[in-house]
């Protein structure tokens, strides 16, 4: 990873659109202040796309693409996007897996919950599990003491022993059935709603974010970005992106965002 510092102008200067993820990224010490939603707020206004992509429930993402400063919103790991039509006044949901299979799959997690909760002592369901549509979140440091990374991995391992997909974030473990990811998701998206073809425009869009799940994005995206906190987790990761803010956190998006707006 590089610093931001060294990202060239005038590769920031071509960038259309910032994708982010939300948690420790956006916010900081689980809230989100005043710089990080400016900074959206005006990367928004010079004309960028500005989406959002996180682990975080279907609850949550009905508010953030109703009142937030975006375009649209991936939520809970790629099983869905919201987008709000401000001129039709009313929120666009597309899911990934239809209503009849989501229904199938979300009966079969409570079991699964149960068994990590029995044999990783210090876990637990998220308390924004109600929330959620498609996946299970079990939390390890969010609203319980953190627990050693080694106990994530055991958390990843028997959600994977079971037929999730398991991925981590920096306070959760979500789990789901399919292949489905952030970056797919994010794909189809942009395709269906933007007609942008990520493949052909990648180095057009900046991801910014911190944790193992975000991988898929930032092994996509030749110009992600991740908060400094992305070194926290680094030992959980395989790709990590091409550039590095000097702050953690919300305070690394401004900073990004004021890289971004500078070259413009």
């Amino acid at each position: 990873m590089k610093p931001l510092a060294e990202f060239p102008r005038v590769d920031r200067k071509n960038i259309r659109g910032v994708l982010t993820d939300i948690d420790d990224t956006l916010t900081l010490h689980g809230q989100l202040p005043a710089i990080a939603y400016s900074a959206l707020e005006r990367l928004r206004a010079a004309g960028l796309l500005v989406i959002p992509v996180t682990g975080r429930p279907a609850g949550w993402c009905d508010h953030i693409a109703r009142m937030w400063p975006v375009d649209a919103v991936v939520g809970e790991n790629g099983a869905f996007w919201f987008r709000h039509d401000a001129r039709a006044r009313r929120l666009l949901k597309r899911y990934v897996v239809n209503d009849e299979e989501r229904a199938l799959r979300r009966a079969r997690l409570g079991a699964i919950a149960g068994r990590i909760l029995k044999e990783v002592p210090g876990s637990a369901i998220a308390s924004d599990q109600e929330y959620r549509e498609a996946d299970l979140a079990i939390d390890f440091r969010e609203d319980v003491p953190p627990l050693p990374l080694e106990q994530v991995q055991r958390i990843i391992a028997i959600m994977q022993a079971e037929g999730l997909t398991a991925k981590a974030s920096s306070i959760h473990v979500n789990g789901w059935f399919g292949g489905y990811d952030k970056l797919s998701t994010t794909r189809l998206m942009m395709r269906e709603d933007f007609s942008i073809d990520l493949d052909d425009t990648r180095a057009a869009f900046v991801f910014a974010g911190d944790s193992p799940n975000d991988q898929p994005m930032f092994r996509f995206f030749p110009n992600a970005v991740g908060v400094a906190n992305v070194r926290e987790m680094a030992s959980m990761m395989q790709d990590l992106p091409a550039w590095v803010t000097p702050s953690p956190g919300s305070h690394g998006f401004a900073e990004l965002a004021d890289a971004l707006l500078s070259a413009r």
